[in-house]
């Protein structure tokens, strides 16, 4: 099963990769197992931290890092589909890239937000978020808050974000969509 790889997750390399060293861009072989993290991902290319210091690695080879290419291709392709969508649409296409640090399911399909609207208040356009957690004493909590917040600011025409922590209904497992079953090998 391919999973899709995150920044600075740890990976073990499942096949063996031809990669360049950085920065003196000479040829290296990673060998399988190879434990390395990502720590950029432009153009096509990943550059991975190893214990042998920077190298970069083709998108010919994502598969060896967990990474489902059709996956990123399908993000990429949505991100450029919102660019002219409605605000509201595209405040729940960022709210998709906001992940809970411990599950590999964004807010959106674990069933965490529970509402989303885009008001104008004087000549000011603020969004408002209501989520949740899976757990009410998770200490995560503000900091996947904050995440959705800067998210909703990179919004052309936003000048507010206020996304508040609710507690009622409390989640459960069945607020998860049929996307998010999927990921977490529930069905």
């Amino acid at each position: 099963m391919v999973f899709t790889a995150r920044m600075h997750d740890k990976i073990n390399l499942t096949r063996e990769v031809a990669a360049i060293q950085i920065p003196s861009g000479d040829a290296l072989t990673l060998p399988a197992g190879t434990e390395v993290y990502i720590t950029q991902k432009l153009g096509g290319t990943f550059t991975v931290a190893t214990s042998q210091g920077l190298a970069r690695i083709s998108s010919q080879d994502a598969d060896a890092l967990g990474i489902d290419m059709t996956e990123e291709k399908k993000k990429q392709e949505e991100a450029e589909r919102l660019k002219d969508a409605p605000i509201e649409e595209q405040v729940w296409g960022q709210l998709k890239g906001v992940y809970d640090p411990e599950i590999p399911v964004d807010i959106v399909n674990l069933g965490l937000v529970y509402d989303c609207s885009v008001d104008m208040e004087g000549d000011k356009t603020v969004v408002s978020v209501k989520m949740t957690l899976t757990a009410p004493g998770c200490g995560m909590g503000p900091v996947i808050a904050a995440d959705a917040q800067a998210k909703i600011m990179t919004i052309e025409g936003v000048d507010e974000a206020r996304v508040e922590l609710v507690w009622d209904p409390a989640w459960n497992q069945e607020m998860i969509s049929e996307e998010g079953r999927m990921k977490l090998g529930m069905v």
